[in-house]
Protein backbone atom coordinates (compact mmCIF):
# COMPACT_ATOMS: atom_id res chain seq x y z
CA UNK A 1 0.00 0.00 0.00
CA UNK A 2 1.34 3.41 -0.99
CA UNK A 3 1.98 5.93 1.79
CA UNK A 4 0.77 9.50 1.31
CA UNK A 5 2.90 12.29 2.67
CA UNK A 6 1.72 15.82 3.33
CA UNK A 7 3.19 18.30 0.91
CA UNK A 8 5.82 20.45 2.57
CA UNK A 9 7.39 23.54 1.07
CA UNK A 10 11.12 23.04 0.86
CA UNK A 11 11.60 26.75 0.12
CA UNK A 12 10.58 29.34 2.68
CA UNK A 13 9.08 31.84 0.19
CA UNK A 14 8.59 31.45 -3.53
CA UNK A 15 6.72 34.63 -4.42
CA UNK A 16 8.17 37.42 -2.31
CA UNK A 17 6.14 40.13 -4.06
CA UNK A 18 2.86 38.34 -3.38
CA UNK A 19 3.71 37.69 0.26
CA UNK A 20 4.69 41.33 0.79
CA UNK A 21 1.60 42.62 -1.03
CA UNK A 22 -0.71 40.50 1.13
CA UNK A 23 1.19 41.33 4.33
CA UNK A 24 0.74 45.05 3.61
CA UNK A 25 -3.06 44.77 3.49
CA UNK A 26 -3.63 42.21 6.24
CA UNK A 27 -5.55 43.64 9.20
CA UNK A 28 -3.78 43.61 12.54
CA UNK A 29 -4.03 40.51 14.72
CA UNK A 30 -6.54 42.05 17.15
CA UNK A 31 -8.98 42.89 14.35
CA UNK A 32 -8.70 39.37 12.92
CA UNK A 33 -9.40 37.88 16.36
CA UNK A 34 -12.41 40.18 16.78
CA UNK A 35 -13.75 39.12 13.37
CA UNK A 36 -13.35 35.47 14.32
CA UNK A 37 -15.30 36.11 17.54
CA UNK A 38 -18.05 37.84 15.56
CA UNK A 39 -18.40 34.82 13.30
CA UNK A 40 -18.57 32.55 16.37
CA UNK A 41 -21.61 34.50 17.54
CA UNK A 42 -23.27 33.86 14.17
CA UNK A 43 -22.45 30.16 14.64
CA UNK A 44 -25.59 29.44 16.67
CA UNK A 45 -28.76 28.70 14.69
CA UNK A 46 -31.05 30.47 17.17
CA UNK A 47 -28.95 33.62 16.98
CA UNK A 48 -28.90 33.34 13.18
CA UNK A 49 -32.71 33.13 13.17
CA UNK A 50 -32.93 36.19 15.42
CA UNK A 51 -30.60 38.12 13.10
CA UNK A 52 -32.71 37.04 10.12
CA UNK A 53 -35.90 38.20 11.84
CA UNK A 54 -34.38 41.52 12.89
CA UNK A 55 -33.14 42.11 9.35
CA UNK A 56 -36.81 42.39 8.39
CA UNK A 57 -38.23 44.36 11.32
CA UNK A 58 -37.56 45.72 14.78
CA UNK A 59 -39.09 43.31 17.32
CA UNK A 60 -39.62 42.82 21.04
CA UNK A 61 -38.59 39.68 22.95
CA UNK A 62 -42.15 38.33 23.12
CA UNK A 63 -42.65 38.61 19.37
CA UNK A 64 -39.30 36.96 18.61
CA UNK A 65 -40.15 34.17 21.07
CA UNK A 66 -43.53 33.63 19.36
CA UNK A 67 -41.92 33.64 15.92
CA UNK A 68 -39.30 31.06 16.89
CA UNK A 69 -41.56 29.03 19.21
CA UNK A 70 -39.20 29.55 22.14
CA UNK A 71 -39.45 31.00 25.63
CA UNK A 72 -38.87 34.68 26.25
CA UNK A 73 -36.04 33.84 28.64
CA UNK A 74 -34.25 31.77 25.97
CA UNK A 75 -34.59 34.63 23.48
CA UNK A 76 -33.43 37.18 26.08
CA UNK A 77 -30.30 35.10 26.69
CA UNK A 78 -29.47 35.01 22.98
CA UNK A 79 -30.21 38.72 22.58
CA UNK A 80 -27.81 39.48 25.44
CA UNK A 81 -25.04 37.64 23.55
CA UNK A 82 -25.92 39.42 20.31
CA UNK A 83 -25.96 42.78 22.07
CA UNK A 84 -22.56 42.19 23.70
CA UNK A 85 -21.18 41.40 20.24
CA UNK A 86 -22.70 44.65 18.92
CA UNK A 87 -24.87 42.73 16.45
CA UNK A 88 -28.14 44.04 17.90
CA UNK A 89 -29.15 47.14 19.81
CA UNK A 90 -32.18 47.92 21.90
CA UNK A 91 -34.47 50.82 22.59
CA UNK A 92 -37.11 51.21 25.26
CA UNK A 93 -40.63 52.40 24.53
CA UNK A 94 -42.46 52.47 27.86
CA UNK A 95 -42.21 49.00 29.34
CA UNK A 96 -41.33 47.31 26.06
CA UNK A 97 -37.78 46.92 24.77
CA UNK A 98 -37.41 46.66 21.02
CA UNK A 99 -34.44 45.08 19.30
CA UNK A 100 -32.98 45.81 15.90
CA UNK A 101 -29.75 45.10 14.05
CA UNK A 102 -26.93 47.35 15.21
CA UNK A 103 -26.25 48.67 11.71
CA UNK A 104 -26.57 47.90 8.01
CA UNK A 105 -23.29 45.95 8.01
CA UNK A 106 -24.88 43.17 10.06
CA UNK A 107 -27.68 42.72 7.53
CA UNK A 108 -25.10 42.83 4.73
CA UNK A 109 -23.02 40.10 6.42
CA UNK A 110 -26.06 37.88 6.90
CA UNK A 111 -27.34 38.49 3.37
CA UNK A 112 -23.92 37.77 1.89
CA UNK A 113 -23.70 34.49 3.79
CA UNK A 114 -27.17 33.34 2.73
CA UNK A 115 -26.60 34.44 -0.88
CA UNK A 116 -23.38 32.42 -0.95
CA UNK A 117 -25.17 29.35 0.41
CA UNK A 118 -27.98 29.69 -2.13
CA UNK A 119 -25.40 29.62 -4.95
CA UNK A 120 -24.17 26.23 -3.79
CA UNK A 121 -27.65 24.66 -4.02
Amino acid sequence: MEKHHDEVCEISVIHHDTVNKVRDVMPDEELILDAAELFKVFGDSTRAKIVCALSVAEMCVCDIAALLSMTSSAISHQLRILKQARIVRSRRDGKIIYYSLDDAHIKQLFDTATDHLKEER
